[in-house]
């Protein structure tokens, strides 16, 4: 029988409560909005929303038969006990792609995956949390922002901004490039995936060939446009290409999966199809042959440095994979975290989120008309609440992302469980946020790269985090690790809590959102940041501060 995926309108459950249900809508809306729902696949080519259609069903039967006192425990993406816990517990604890140091290996993951004896969650698609597109597009439009800021005399109407990759994170590419004003050209080597992007609104326009995307890129900075446009190729083809025309952007970036040599990133030469083949025949000249590819796409993009383009890396390892295949250099393009974001997660200030469960859009328009006035004074706040509002279309169920910080985001969850309690919004919501926050990610090549004091692999924080959330009632917790080509290079956590309108709900959501930014700044303030320590003083968060030892 052929599945359907959408997701469920209105106020009738089919669990024995409202947290329950909500998780249920969240594990629906993620394959409604995923890349390849018949693969249980959301984004990143392997992030899984369950390990297989047996555990996706038996999470189904879990969530909806399970008691307010019981805790669901899900491991990779498969559940395996149904607990007697209290009321005030998590109802799902989740671990995914949690591998033991020395074995936490893509060849490992590769095997185990095959062997269905562990699947990766990205960092939302395995606990429910990814939103489309939408869940990247403001710290997409923050960096940009940043760039403009630092670079452009804050202003990016007549520059060019040159990335590749549509797929469930690249895709909000287009979108951000042109709320910031900038002309884009984006490159992707499946048509199914621009044409994804087109339908749902995060893109404007498919070139035929590289002059038409270069003529209307040009002609776009030219009249000082907004434009966004997208071209079929492989981007270790095509930047190099632009770059032997002496066509210099001014912003270069990639959002492909470069993460993954075998399941996302597509080499030079390759078609999708060959791909496909190759994995099957030899996954080993597969993956030499994408890195091969990879160190193409990165000498390019060094290039375009080299003659004054801003160049970052937007989190996918291309770097890594770069420099293992000989591109001595490929560390001396920037990671965007360092370069642009941590100032903001400093002060915990990050990729919040919130879901209208009733898939009632006009919920999320009561949402941002409070944001406005409560939050006018804040510039990140109101200026991309105003944008999102008006351009930011909706996938699956309606929701929302803005940037808030310690507080911020307590102050906002308890305000909107009053607007359920007293009938201003026509269902609950559920906060959550992306894993690359303060407190809930180690990645010593993205989130922590580079830090004050050398912190930058420790992964005692996300953990930290995942147990003080457990602790403060939060209704979903979840610890993953990377697969495919992430393997060995991050450990992370994510957060749910549902505002249904009750009291007990105000109690979990002033707890989990307090405590859960409260693990972020203290990270950075422990790591010697001067804003997380000028934060502390200002909120009066019982940080416990100690002289650095000595080393020993």
């Amino acid at each position: 029988m052929k599945r359907t995926f959408g997701v469920t309108s209105g106020t009738t459950l089919r669990c024995r409560g409202w947290r329950q249900e909500a998780l249920l809508r969240l594990m629906e809306n993620v394959l409604a909005v995923g890349e390849n729902p018949d693969e249980l696949v959301v984004y990143a080519a392997l992030g899984r929303a369950a390990r297989d259609w047996p555990s996706h069903d038996a999470i189904v039967h879990a969530l909806k038969t399970m008691r307010e006192d019981q805790t669901l425990l899900v491991q990779s993406g498969k559940p395996i006990g149904l607990l007697q816990t209290h009321a005030n517990a998590p109802l799902v604890i989740m671990a995914n792609c949690n591998m033991v140091g020395q074995w936490a290996k893509a060849e490992n993951f590769y095997r185990w995956e095959k062997e269905n004896l562990i699947c990766w969650g990205g960092l939302t698609a395995g606990d429910w949390q990814y939103i489309g597109s939408q869940g990247v597009i403001q710290g997409t439009y923050e960096i940009f922002s940043r760039i403009a800021e630092r670079h452009f005399d804050n202003d990016l109407r007549g520059r060019f901004i040159l990335t590749a990759g549509l797929g469930g994170m690249g895709g909000a590419q287009p979108l951000a490039g042109t709320l910031a004003n900038a002309a884009i050209l984006t490159i992707e080597v499946n048509q199914a995936s621009i044409d994804k992007r087109l339908k749902n609104g995060f893109l404007q326009h498919q070139a035929a060939d590289l002059n038409q995307a270069l003529t209307m890129i040009a002609a776009a900075q030219q009249r000082k446009e907004a434009l966004s446009v997208a071209l079929l190729g492989n981007a270790a083809e095509v930047y190099p290409a632009i770059l032997a025309r002496g066509v210099i952007p001014d912003i270069v970036t990639d959002q492909t999966a470069a993460h993954d040599l075998v399941y996302g990133y597509v080499p030079a030469g390759y078609s999708l199809d060959h791909v496909v083949a190759q994995r099957e025949k030899d996954i080993n000249a597969l993956m030499e042959a994408s890195r091969r590819s990879i160190v193409q796409h990165v000498q390019a993009m060094l290039g375009f440095m080299d003659r004054g383009a801003v160049v970052f890396d937007n989190g996918n390892l291309i770097r890594t994979h770069a420099h293992q295949g000989g591109v001595e250099r490929a560390f001396e393009i920037p990671i965007f975290t360092e370069a642009f974001l941590r100032p903001l997660f400093c002060r915990a200030i990050g990729p919040f989120r919130w879901i209208a469960l009733s898939n009632n859009s006009d919920d999320i328009r009561v949402i941002d008309d409070y944001l406005l006035q409560r939050f006018a004074d804040n510039r990140i706040v109101s200026n991309w609440i105003a944008l999102a509002r008006q351009h930011v279309p909706f996938e699956g169920l309606p929701a929302r992302i803005a940037w808030l910080g310690h507080g911020e985001r307590t102050e906002l969850a308890l305000e909107v469980n009053r607007m359920v309690a007293d009938g201003r919004l026509s269902g609950p919501i559920a906060f959550t946020r992306d894993h690359l926050d303060a407190g809930a990610m180690t990645h010593p090549n993205i989130m922590t790269e580079k830090m004050k004091d050398g912190s930058d692999a420790i992964a005692d924080w996300p953990l930290l985090n995942a147990l003080v959330n457990c602790a403060s009632m939060a209704d979903l917790v979840a610890i993953h690790s990377g697969g495919g080509g992430y393997s060995g290079y991050m450990t992370s956590s994510g957060i749910t809590t549902v505002a249904d309108g009750s009291d007990a709900a105000a109690q979990r959501l002033q707890l989990s959102m307090t405590n859960d930014t409260s693990t972020g700044v203290m990270r950075y303030a422990d790591a010697g940041y001067q804003e997380s320590l000028d934060e502390i003083a200002e909120k009066s968060l019982p940080y416990i501060s100690l002289p650095r030892g000595e080393e020993r």
